[in-house]
């Protein structure tokens, strides 16, 4: 299954592309790029291109294998309302040199959109696997549903501990202050919240008003928690985001989401997205996978590798769920805008997690 993120030609973008990076390589380069194939099962933010350059410097011939993040164009149905490439270059880089978590090496950024047409930003690629997103890995016939008992344990318990040793990034409030959310509100999380709002109301003008985001919204704002330490939050920490190589992580990858925030941001953000996986396979009559991502075996993981011992996660399962919903929005309307499913007269037939979140908010009584 292939879902169009572009309505550009990105073939086209080639010659535009070598242009710019011979003003950015050394005199004399002589660049070359060759374009592989895109990447479908996974990232559907941006537009994402393999890329082959090849280039002379210090009388020797080099290459290089790059993905290109490209912003989406305005008209192509971003998944966001606004992209920051040069936060997400500067918290990749800045995450590679203050620690031993694997992130793709970034070469160059072209923040203006005066090349391609939107910003863009070059990493170098890393071979490995990732859980895909389309199907999701629940469903089956791929790489980590087919591993044993034991091999799932291993990417469970890697990916914990290297969310644990992002989290203890020393002084992240002042090493990441420029992610810091710009929204209004009288501390971090309450920030958090209010950027997620903005992401909705963005969605909305595009998609109408979902009466289940607009309950989740309310008991989060008045149920807002005493938030704890301050850590740099990979802000979309689940599976689908990391690379893998025997079954344990090899880069950590898509940093849009990037904030600074409590622990239980990441954490339950990555429970709650196998959970949606899991639960969409259900629906259509498969297993899933019910032993994988526990949250018991999650929490004392965590508490082993970082030290700390997290608490009731309700609210920030809740806010995980109201990120869900806006890109299941997001995604669907894409799907909608190019032709590719007809628009539901009921628009939370897009939420794919609506059975769960319903039955959340029921046992809250909201």
């Amino acid at each position: 299954m292939r879902l169009q993120r572009s309505s550009r030609d990105t073939a086209a973008l080639i010659p535009r592309l070598t242009a710019w990076l011979a003003t950015q390589l050394p005199a004399g380069a002589d660049p070359a790029l060759t374009l592989g194939s895109g990447i479908d099962s996974n990232g559907m933010s941006a537009e994402t291109l393999t890329l082959t350059l090849t280039w002379r410097e210090d009388d020797r011939q080099r290459a290089a294998e790059l993905i290109a993040r490209v912003v989406p164009a305005p008209g192509d149905f971003p998944v966001y309302e606004h992209y920051n490439l040069p936060h997400q270059f500067e918290v990749m880089r800045i995450v590679a040199a203050a620690s031993n978590i694997r992130v793709p090496r970034v070469r160059f950024l072209e923040p203006t959109g005066d090349v391609l047409g939107t910003p863009f930003l070059l990493m170098d690629r890393v071979d490995g696997l990732v859980p895909p997103d389309v199907m999701p890995y629940t469903f089956g016939n791929n790489w980590l549903f087919d591993a044993t008992p034991e091999q799932q344990r291993r990417v469970q318990d890697s990916t914990i501990e290297t969310l644990a040793a992002l989290h203890a990034i020393p002084d992240a409030a002042t090493t990441f202050a420029f992610l810091a959310p710009s929204h209004p509100g009288a501390g971090l999380l309450e920030r958090n919240l209010n950027r997620a709002r903005a992401w909705y109301e963005f969605s909305v003008r595009d998609t109408g008003t979902s009466p289940l985001v607009e309950r989740i919204l309310k008991w989060l704002t008045d149920n807002l928690p005493e938030p704890g330490e301050t850590v740099l939050s990979w802000g979309d920490a689940r599976l689908g985001n990391v690379m893998y190589r025997d079954f344990v992580p090899v880069a950590v990858l898509d940093w849009e989401m990037a904030t600074l925030g409590p622990r239980e941001l990441d954490v339950a953000w990555m429970l709650f997205g196998h959970r949606v996986f899991h639960g969409i396979a259900e629906t259509f009559g498969l297993p899933g996978m019910p032993d994988f991502m526990r949250e018991e075996d999650v929490l004392d993981a965590y508490a082993a590798y970082s030290g700390v011992r997290l608490g009731d996660l309700t609210w920030y399962t809740m806010f995980a769920a109201l990120n869900y919903a806006v890109v299941f929005l997001r995604a669907g309307g894409r799907q909608i805008h190019f032709g590719e499913m007809e628009r539901p007269g009921d628009i939370e037939v897009l939420l794919h997690h609506r059975s769960i979140v319903e039955r959340m908010l029921a046992d809250l009584g909201a």
